[in-house]
């Protein structure tokens, strides 16, 4: 994208670490983007970071992770999102536990069938290369972590997510969550390439904006990723990259009978088994 703006530097944590963040906007195809990398540590994990492991409160940690994000300008072409991580924690007895975690979503404002049957077509062969069963267990996890219980819809159509996951060993654990990474670039940028120079008008950009606040909503009351980062002092300017360049929210709104945009609210906004709907 010959138009879009970088704006990147590094930072520090006073609690130990630091990371670097990369943000794009004002791009031609890319209204906003960005990549974000961390690297923090601290004496005791955070209150989000305990809910499935209790054991470790007030455990050491240390956690690395990337986090990608990219809201296309044309309404054509989805949001979507990637992250890994990885944390280290010592309990109080000089104990290591590790585990890795992440995933990837895509998120439509229009609905596209033939780009939600690749996008899960690509998980699947991902998983099904390590373990077969891994697909069905990720992808029903990233229905349920990307669901928004106050509308009672999700984002938009998943994709995986896992967490504390410990595939046989850390070889084993690293190579898939750097396959994830992969996966996510080769199958995202198919979708963006194949949409992005469609026409659009006024009232789809408005729809955009109106599904964005979706996207908001969930970041700042359901995302993990966003309230750990908040609870353990991270960098908010780059906790919040992930925030679409606009949004809003108009009230009791529904679509048109019939419209494209209620087929998205009728068909796409539910968990559904993808991988077998026919055309």
């Amino acid at each position: 994208d010959p138009l879009v703006l970088e704006n990147s530097n590094e930072w520090q944590r006073k609690e130990g670490g630091g990371g670097k963040t990369c943000a794009f906007d004002q791009g031609a195809f890319l209204e906003k983007g960005g990549i974000n990398f961390s690297d923090v540590s601290g004496e005791s994990l955070p209150p989000t970071a305990l809910n499935n492991r209790p054991e470790l409160t007030g455990a050491s940690f240390r956690a690395m992770g990337i986090s990608i994000v990219f809201h296309p300008n044309n309404p054509h072409v989805p949001t979507s999102h990637a992250n890994v991580r990885f944390f280290n924690a010592k309990t109080k007895s000089e104990k290591n536990v590790w585990w890795f975690g992440g995933g990837f979503d895509l998120t439509p404002y229009y609905p596209y069938l033939d780009d939600v049957v690749f996008w899960h077509q690509q998980a699947k062969e991902l998983c099904d290369s390590f373990e077969e069963g891994l697909y069905s267990e990720f992808k029903k996890n990233c229905d349920e972590y990307f669901y928004l219980s106050h509308r009672g819809e999700t984002r938009g159509v998943g994709g995986i997510f896992f967490d504390d996951l410990i595939l046989n060993d850390f070889s084993t654990s690293l190579d898939f969550c750097k396959k994830v990474m992969l996966t996510f670039t080769k199958s995202y940028f198919n979708i963006f390439m194949k949409r992005k120079e469609l026409s659009f008008g006024e009232n789809e950009k408005k729809f955009q904006n109106y599904r964005r606040g979706r996207y908001v909503e969930f970041n700042l009351v359901h995302d993990r990723g966003t309230h750990f980062g908040l609870q353990s002092g991270g960098r908010t300017e780059s906790i919040l990259m992930s925030m679409p360049p606009i949004a809003n929210w108009i009230y009791n709104w529904v679509p048109q009978k019939g419209s494209k945009e209620d087929e998205l609210y009728k068909n796409f906004l539910q968990p559904r088994n993808w991988l077998e709907i026919k055309e």
